[in-house]
C-alpha cells in the first residue's frame, strides 16, 4: 500500500509540472512557426536588387549571340569542309590524269576509270535527292544532317589513304547522296537563324510569345543579312581549296610549253574540255609519304568541320516544334516536296535554280580548263580559280544593298553581267602559244573575266537564297521543302554539265546564254504576278495533334473529362479539319483560275469562290 500511495504521488507531480510548463512550451513553439514564417517571406519576396525586367533582357541578348556564333559556325563549317572537298578532289584528278604516275604508283589498276566513275558517282547520284531528302531531314533534324552529312565528306577524305575501286567509288556515290541533302539543310538553318533572332529581339510582342505565324516581312531583313554573311565565308572555300596546289603540287608540274605541245584550239572554237593536252603533267612524282602528310591534314580540317557542326551549332527547332514536323506522317512528308512544285513561285525560279548549277561549275570547270589552262598552262589553274573565289566572297557583300533596294536588282544585276560575259566569251578564241610573251597577253583579261564572273556569281547565289527565305519567311514548316526543290534542280544541273563535257564550247555557251534569258523572263513573269497579288497554290500540311502522350507536350489528360466530352472534343476537331480543308480548296481553286485565266480577278457568276465553295461542300458530302 505505502510503494501505492508513492507511485501515485509521483504520477501528481509529473502531471503538475507539464500544467505549469505547458503555456511556456507553448509560446516558444509559437515564437518558433514566427521565425520559419519570416524567413519564409523574406525568401519568397521579390529581392529589392532583383530586376526581373533586366534580367529577362539579359537572357534574351545572350539567345541573340548564341544565334550569331551559330551562323558563324555553319558558315565557317561549310567553308572548311568544301575547301577539303574541292582541293582534294583537283588534286587527285591531276595526279591521276598523269600517265607516269599511274604506271609507276598503280600499275594495272584503272585509275581512269576508277576516277570516271567517282565522278559519275558524285554528279549521277544527286538526281533522286528530292525522294529521300526532306525525310532525312525531319527524321534526323537539321543541324544532325549537317553532322551526317559532314562525316561522309570525311569518309571521303579517308578513302584517299588506300585508293582503290571499292573506297573511292562508293564513298563518292555516299557524297553524292549527302549533296542536295547538305546544301537544303544550310539553307533551311541559316533562314530559321533569321526568323529566330526576330523573335529574341521582338520577345515582347504578343504573336512571339504565343508562337504564332511572323506578320508577312518581319525578319525580311535578318534573312537578308544572314545569307550575305554565310556567302561571304563560305566563298572562301575556293580560295583555300587552292592551297594543297600552291603549296604542294604546283611544284611539280610541267611548263606550259611541254603541256600544251599539241593543242591546236582555245576558247570557243574547242570541243571537249583541252583537246590535245599532253598526259604527262608530272616533272617527277611526289613521294607517298608527302601525300599522306597532305590528306592528314585535309582528314584534321574534316574532323574539325564536324565537331564545329556538333559542338557550336545550336538547334534549328525547339523540340515541341521537331515532334510537329514528324508528326504529319512520313508519307505526307515524302509527297509534299511534289505538291509544292504546283506553287507557281517556285515553277517560276526553277530555270534561275539551273542556271546557278551551271554557272558555277562552268566557271571551275570549262572557263579555268578551256579558256584558263588551255592559254596560261595548269601552273596558273589556281590563279583563276583563287580570284574567282576572292571575287565571289567580297562581292556577296552586295546582297546587303537589299535592305535598302528592291530584292529584284541582285538577280537581274547578275544576270545582266553574265550575260555580257557570254556574249564576249562567245567570240574569245585565244590562240595557245608555248611563249611567255604571248601568254601574259591573255593573263589580265582572263583574270578580269574571272572577277566579273565572281561578282555576277556572288548576286546570283546570294540572291536566289534570300529570294527563297523572304518569300517563305513566315512558313517555316515549309523551308526544308523548298530548299530541298532548290538544291534538287542545281543538282539535275551539274549532272547535265557532267554529260555535255563532249559539247563544243559554243553549244555550251549557247546552253547558258538560253537558259539565263529564260530564268530571267520567268523571273519577271514571277514577279508581275505577286504585284497583281496573285495567291500561289499551297499545300495543305496537316496540323499536328498536340493531345500527345509524352513529357515534350504540358497540355495533360484531363481525368474528370467523361467519354462524350472527349468525343464532343474530336468531333470539334474533325470538323475544323474539314472547314481548313474546304477552304484550303477553295483557294487552290481560286489560284488555280486565276493563273488560268491570265490573273484576272473577276470571274462569272456560276465561278465565283462562293459557287466553288458550294461545290467543294457538294462533293465532300457525297
Amino acid at each position: 500500500m505505502m510503494e501505492a500511495t508513492g507511485e501515485e504521488e509521483l504520477v501528481r507531480e509529473a502531471d503538475h509540472l507539464a500544467a505549469c510548463n505547458g503555456p511556456i512550451n507553448e509560446l516558444l513553439n509559437v515564437g518558433q512557426e514566427g521565425n520559419i514564417q519570416d524567413q519564409m517571406e523574406d525568401f519568397l519576396s521579390p529581392q529589392s536588387e532583383y530586376n526581373e525586367e533586366e534580367e529577362e533582357r539579359k537572357y534574351y541578348r545572350r539567345k541573340r549571340l548564341g544565334v550569331i556564333k551559330n551562323v558563324l559556325a555553319a558558315s565557317v563549317g561549310a567553308m572548311i569542309l568544301y575547301s577539303v572537298y574541292m582541293g582534294l578532289l583537283q588534286m587527285q584528278l591531276i595526279l591521276h590524269y598523269d600517265t607516269t604516275y599511274r604506271e609507276v604508283k598503280y600499275s594495272n589498276l584503272g585509275l581512269e576509270d576508277i576516277d570516271h566513275k567517282m565522278l559519275m558517282g558524285i554528279n549521277v547520284t544527286p538526281i533522286i535527292g528530292l525522294l529521300y531528302t526532306p525525310i532525312l531531314i525531319r527524321f534526323l533534324g537539321t543541324k544532325w544532317m549537317m553532322f551526317l552529312a559532314s562525316g561522309i565528306y570525311a569518309l571521303f577524305v579517308s578513302t584517299n589513304y588506300w585508293e582503290r575501286y571499292y573506297t573511292l567509288v562508293p564513298s563518292a556515290v555516299a557524297i553524292g547522296v549527302a549533296i542536295v541533302p547538305f546544301w537544303a539543310s544550310l539553307g533551311n538553318y541559316i533562314t530559321r537563324m533569321a526568323q529566330q533572332y526576330y523573335e529574341y529581339v521582338n520577345y515582347k510582342e504578343e504573336h512571339v510569345q504565343e508562337q504564332k505565324k511572323l506578320p508577312k516581312g518581319a525578319c525580311h531583313n535578318y534573312i537578308i543579312v544572314f545569307q550575305s554573311i554565310f556567302h561571304i565565308i563560305f566563298h572562301l572555300s575556293f580560295v583555300f581549296a587552292e592551297f594543297p596546289m600552291i603549296l604542294v603540287l604546283n611544284g611539280y608540274l610541267r611548263e606550259k610549253d611541254h603541256i600544251l605541245w599539241n593543242v591546236k584550239h582555245c576558247g570557243a572554237t574547242v570541243s571537249g574540255i583541252i583537246p590535245g593536252i599532253n598526259t604527262t603533267v608530272l616533272t617527277n612524282l611526289p613521294s607517298s609519304m608527302l601525300l599522306i602528310k597532305v590528306e592528314s591534314v585535309l582528314m584534321g580540317f574534316a574532323f574539325l568541320t564536324m565537331i564545329i557542326f556538333l559542338v557550336l551549332c545550336g538547334a534549328a527547332y525547339r523540340p515541341t516544334e521537331e515532334i510537329d514536323l514528324r508528326s504529319i506522317g512520313w508519307g505526307t512528308i515524302f509527297q509534299l516536296p511534289f505538291k509544292h512544285l504546283r506553287d507557281y513561285r517556285l515553277r517560276l525560279l526553277c530555270p534561275f535554280f539551273i542556271y546557278s548549277g551551271f554557272e558555277t561549275l562552268f566557271a571551275v570547270t570549262g572557263f579555268s580548263l578551256s579558256y584558263g589552262v588551255c592559254v596560261l598552262g595548269l601552273k596558273k589553274l589556281w590563279l583563276l580559280v583563287f580570284v574567282y573565289g576572292l571575287s565571289c566572297s567580297v562581292f556577296s557583300s552586295l546582297s546587303l544593298s537589299l535592305l535598302r533596294i528592291p530584292r529584284w536588282t541582285c538577280l537581274v544585276g547578275g544576270a545582266v553581267v553574265h550575260f555580257i560575259l557570254l556574249v564576249v566569251l562567245l567570240v574569245l578564241s585565244p590562240s595557245p602559244s608555248n611563249t611567255l610573251d604571248k601568254s601574259s597577253v591573255y593573263l589580265v583579261p582572263l583574270l578580269v573575266i574571272s572577277v566579273l564572273w565572281g561578282l555576277g556569281t556572288a548576286l546570283n547565289k546570294t540572291g536566289v537564297s534570300t529570294l527563297l527565305g523572304m518569300l517563305y519567311a513566315e512558313e517555316k514548316e515549309r523551308l526544308d521543302f523548298v530548299f530541298t526543290i532548290y538544291h534538287w534542280w542545281q543538282a539535275i544541273a551539274i549532272f547535265v554539265v557532267y554529260l555535255w563535257s563532249r559539247l563544243p564550247m559554243r553549244a555550251k555557251l549557247s546552253i547558258l546564254l538560253a537558259t539565263l534569258l529564260l530564268a530571267c523572263y520567268c523571273y519577271w513573269v514571277m514577279e508581275r504576278r505577286l504585284a497583281m497579288d496573285v495567291r500561289p497554290r499551297l499545300p495543305r500540311i496537316p496540323r499536328p495533334r498536340h493531345k500527345v502522350k509524352g513529357y515534350r507536350y504540358l497540355e495533360e489528360d484531363n481525368s474528370d473529362e467523361s467519354d462524350s466530352e472527349r468525343s464532343e472534343d474530336n468531333v470539334r476537331d474533325d470538323e475544323e479539319e474539314r472547314e481548313e480543308d474546304e477552304e484550303r480548296v477553295v483557294e487552290e481553286m481560286e489560284a488555280e483560275g486565276r493563273e488560268e485565266e491570265g490573273q484576272d480577278t473577276q470571274s462569272l457568276g456560276g465561278d465565283s469562290p462562293k459557287a466553288r465553295q458550294r461545290g467543294a461542300r457538294g462533293h465532300r458530302h457525297r
